[in-house]
């Protein structure tokens, strides 16, 4: 059975124990189900069923080097953030005309790289961007491939920290702008506009905002068609949600049934860029309790040895995360104030969660961390990121030994 399952009433991952790993490795721990991580990838390919796709993973939501190698196997295509995960996505063996360059604010030297490879797009966030590149693929001796990202201006309904498709957020350039731009594309002779690019949010539980996104795409590409442009593909981004309470989430075929439509009438392949979808689920970070205080009323206060340096998610956005023990006691639940190690009040990973009472050296496991657990974790007081671990059809193997005081003071004199 892939994914994490109650095994005689133990918390398992893909046919391993969890509660040994945690034993052997310690804590904080990350693990991931490679089954679950194939099981989400093919259930996203089936859903584009016959229509030409590809499916660019999202590297910033989890860029582990054995887990993008994971995703290359797959079949996936690889959407990189920066010129560090351009080079994460070369060595796990991603050429670069399978990589799409994302980012608001890419600095020259990392124009330069994308430029110099030849990735398959960088995704251009205004027209001073679209000039810079020219000027570079000038002095390169070459011309670079560019795809013009579009705010199409629709509240995705998803938390403000990651919302990307309104007027107001930082991202792309509004429609009309874009068409002007395309108009005016002989002023960059060093380049080629492939594609339009949009992406309206992050955790999108609906998908009325996701069909609404891929018609006004659509409708774009079909006047900038028009105008004469040579588009090979139209971007749509991700924002496939999962659900991080048990609660159903729009399936991938859901999200496909409003995304494809308007793509097939005008008969241009599709790039999705999912994350969270792929790899969220396939995650949880082990915990160990290392103190309990009891409060008036009952309420008792469970402190971890993880905190927001592990998983920031809670602190940043108010995020939810279920929580379980690993070996659940026999005893009525009492609400428990679920927290971190670091002298910070936002250090919270859960609040009034009903759990059987917890006590010292029990362990727990945070659900659904496998996107921006990691990717986002820190070394704020001096902490050593945690190791992280895949498991695959019964066995496991460390991807990410646990960093220690000597790897954090490495590049200090």
């Amino acid at each position: 059975m892939p994914g994490f399952y109650r095994d005689d009433h133990q918390l398992a991952c893909d046919g391993v124990p969890l509660a040994p790993l945690a034993a052997d490795l310690g804590t904080p721990l990350y693990v991931y189900s490679a089954g679950t991580i194939r099981a989400n990838y093919q259930a996203l390919d089936a859903a584009f069923g016959a229509h030409p796709h590809a499916i660019h993973y999202a590297m910033k939501a989890n860029s582990a080097l054995a887990l993008v190698r994971l995703m290359r196997g797959l079949g996936a295509a690889a959407d990189a953030n920066s010129a560090g995960e351009i080079d994460v996505a070369l060595r796990a063996g991603f050429e670069p005309s399978q990589i799409v360059f994302t980012g608001v604010g890419k600095t020259r030297v990392e124009l330069e790289r994308a430029i110099t490879l030849g990735v398959k797009a960088i995704n251009a966030e205004s027209a001073g961007e679209l000039t810079r590149i020219d000027a570079l693929a000038r002095q390169l001796g070459t011309r670079a491939r560019v795809a013009l990202r579009i705010n199409p201006d629709i509240d995705a309904g998803t938390h403000p920290h990651i919302s990307t498709g309104r007027h107001e957020n930082k991202f792309g350039v509004p429609v009309d702008e874009a068409v002007a731009i395309f108009g005016a594309a002989a002023q960059w002779p060093h380049l080629s506009l492939v594609a339009i690019h949009s992406h309206v949010g992050s955790q999108v539980t609906d998908t009325t905002p996701i069909g609404r996104a891929a018609e006004i795409a659509a409708g774009t590409a079909r006047r900038l068609i028009a105008g004469g442009a040579r588009l090979e593909y139209v971007d749509l981004g991700g924002g496939f949600s999962i659900s991080y309470d048990g609660l159903p989430v729009p399936t991938p075929a859901d999200y496909a049934a409003r995304m494809l439509p308007p793509m097939r009438a005008l008969g241009l392949p599709v790039v999705v860029e999912p994350g969270r979808f792929l790899i969220g689920p396939a995650g949880i970070l082990l915990a160990r309790v290392v103190d309990v205080k009891t409060r008036s009323g009952g309420r008792r206060f469970a402190v971890l040895d993880a905190g927001m340096t592990e998983l920031i998610r809670p602190a940043l956005y108010g995020a939810f995360h279920r929580i379980e023990p690993l070996q659940p006691r026999d005893a009525a639940p009492v609400l428990h104030e679920v927290v971190g190690p670091l002298c910070e009040s936002s250090d919270v990973v859960g609040s009034d969660r009903a759990l059987p009472p917890l006590e010292v050296d029990d362990l727990v496991a945070i659900r659904d961390t496998g996107a921006y657990g990691f990717a986002m974790a820190s070394n704020y007081l001096r902490r050593p990121l945690p190791a992280e671990v895949l498991v695959d059809g019964g066995t496991w193997h460390v991807i990410r030994r646990r960093q220690t005081i000597d790897d954090l003071l490495a590049l200090e004199e």
